[in-house]
């Protein structure tokens, strides 16, 4: 990690209370920079926070877009903008109410919205800055029983590549992250019905991918100011399986349906 690349500059970090979010506070506080670690648990931020040096913590929904853009405008807009916030809904489509295709809507991609309104046109103005967006291998392949999540997932790929395009002429940086499984409580929440969230995002695999690793690479990917954090390994094979077979991958992706109903029928 290039600690030059965050000394002393102030990051902003949704969902940070666990996971994801909370290993990319402690990574940011390790390379020097001031850290705001926000969540809808303010507890759970509030205790992230407390073990760092030179954080703060808030509660934010990111749902709200003018608790945000409050959020925003109280650190005089971050350098580092982390929209990591997430929920998911795992099962069948015909399982999931309107009311749950909102929610994880609202989060998810209104929720990247929301931060991205608040502190891309300042960055531009400044012509500095860096945003990162937290989606998810599922936004790059064919995640059949995640539809609700892939949906969320696929457009917060095509929005950070798309305004990384735009970005770049002002200074601002945009990367998109797409870990694969990842050792976070999200594994074991979401589920509907008797699909289990936890064995459509292992598919198969014995270990989630470590969370301060991939912290650690996301970090790098920043200061190169990479467009894309693909992880692990096994990812970056199965999206480019998918590039150069889509049909393949989608039979695949079905086959792992099928096995999927099959586990839940026996429960």
């Amino acid at each position: 990690m290039d600690k030059n690349k965050f000394s002393g500059r102030t990051a902003l970090v949704t969902g940070g209370g666990s996971g994801i979010g909370a290993a990319l506070c402690r990574a940011l506080a390790v390379g020097g920079a001031q850290v705001v670690c926000t969540d809808l648990d303010g507890d759970a931020a509030a205790r992230v926070a407390a073990d760092l040096p030179d954080a703060r913590s808030a509660r934010l929904d990111v749902t709200d877009a003018d608790a945000v853009q409050r959020v925003v405008d109280d650190v005089d807009c971050p350098d580092l903008l982390f929209n990591n916030a997430g929920i998911v809904f795992g099962g069948e489509t015909t399982d999931l109410t309107l009311g749950q295709w909102n929610q994880i809507i609202d989060v998810n991609l209104r929720g990247v919205v929301h931060g991205i309104a608040a502190a891309y046109p300042r960055m531009v103005a400044r012509g500095s800055g860096h945003i990162v967006n937290v989606a998810s291998l599922a936004g790059l392949l064919p995640s059949g029983l995640l539809t609700s999540y892939v949906t969320t997932k696929h457009a917060i790929v095509g929005l950070s590549l798309a305004l990384r395009s735009e970005a770049a002429a002002h200074g601002v940086g945009v990367t998109v992250v797409c870990p694969g499984a990842v050792d976070t409580p999200i594994l074991d929440k979401g589920s509907v019905g008797r699909i289990v969230a936890r064995d459509l995002f292992l598919q198969g695999k014995q270990r989630p991918y470590d969370v301060d690793r991939l912290a650690a690479e996301v970090l790098r990917a920043v200061a190169a100011d990479r467009a894309m954090v693909v992880t692990p390994r096994s990812g970056r094979l199965a999206w480019r399986f998918g590039r150069a077979a889509p049909l393949l991958l989608n039979r695949a992706a079905t086959r792992f349906v099928g096995q999927q109903r099959a586990r839940a029928a026996e429960r």
